[in-house]
């Protein structure tokens, strides 16, 4: 990926607290890669105006409507403003339910990236990734940028991307992955670290289960992990867990501190490999924003 550059980045935005966290990212890497931005924001429609009570009349609808894109449009226009006044910047409003509007929007144009947060809400919310992005993460064709605690987001001239880690599972999908993490890592002169967890011990007989085969687990997956990076023509460090995937990942991102984790999402609706059918467990558990490749 000699040519590796990110020059359409897709920001939804919903004018939230987790949106204006989102922003921060946003702008540092629409910065570093001098793409061009697009704002979007989706005015769902609510259901009663598809077929309200007949005492509303159909003028009152329409009004009701026109005064929401009105506002909508208005907020938009508006967001961020002087925050990416040098970026280019391109703000779209459109109507619609807004996970599909939204994938439509990057299959329709050339958007290398979509960047957006979870939206997990309530006291569940770190249990839960939020309908939205679950679907564009389902759905989209491109690389989908998320997190969990945007709300807490540092300010710009805080945010780093200093260390990447990138998780694979050995699949089909590896060396891809690798190799997209890599081409970033390049670009920010980060410090890559390729990260796979082995499976529970539990999960075999009474008589394998001592260190000695927990060892051999790890010391073949390593083979494997170093295997695929040469072969990817990657140069990192490797880290080799054990366990349930997403606590695996989030103990490699805290003890590399982390600024990034990349996995792999390309099949994640067909369910195939171990680590994809954990995709929605490691962006909500991972201490730092993911993007899902």
């Amino acid at each position: 990926m000699k040519d590796f550059r990110i020059k359409r980045i897709l920001f939804p935005v919903d004018f939230s607290d987790r949106s204006d966290g989102a922003a921060h990212y946003v702008e540092a890497l629409t910065g570093r890669f001098q793409a061009e931005l697009i704002l979007l924001h989706v005015v769902e429609t609510p259901s009663f105006l598809f077929g309200g009570p007949e005492s509303y009349g159909a003028a009152t609808l329409n009004k009701i409507r026109e005064d929401r894109l009105v506002e909508a449009n208005s907020k938009l226009n508006q967001y961020l403003g002087a925050a990416v006044k040098h970026f280019d910047v391109k703000r779209a409003l459109v109507e619609g339910e807004p996970a599909h509007q939204i994938i439509t929007y990057a299959h329709d144009n050339p958007i290398d990236l979509i960047m957006m947060p979870s939206h997990g809400f309530g006291p569940f919310r770190r249990f839960v990734i939020g309908s939205v992005t679950a679907k564009v993460l389902h759905d989209a064709h491109c690389p989908v940028w998320t997190g969990v605690h945007l709300e807490e987001a540092p300010p710009l001239e805080q945010i780093h991307c200093r260390h990447i880690v990138c998780a694979i599972d050995l699949g089909p999908q590896s060396e891809a992955t690798v190799k997209w993490a890599s081409s970033l890592a390049r670009e920010y002169g980060a410090q890559l670290t390729v990260a796979h967890a082995t499976p529970e011990v539990e999960a075999f007989p009474a008589r394998y289960m001592d260190s000695e085969f927990a060892a051999l687990l790890a010391s073949r997956a390593r083979e494997q992990v170093a295997e695929l990076t040469r072969k990817a023509g990657v140069n990192c460090e490797i880290w080799i867990g054990s366990g349930n995937p997403a606590e695996a990942i989030r103990a490699a991102a805290t003890e590399s501190k982390a600024d990034l984790v990349v996995i792999a999402r390309g099949a994640l609706a067909a369910g195939i490999g171990r680590l994809r059918t954990h995709a929605y467990a490691i962006i909500r558990n991972s201490p730092c924003p993911v993007v899902s490749v």
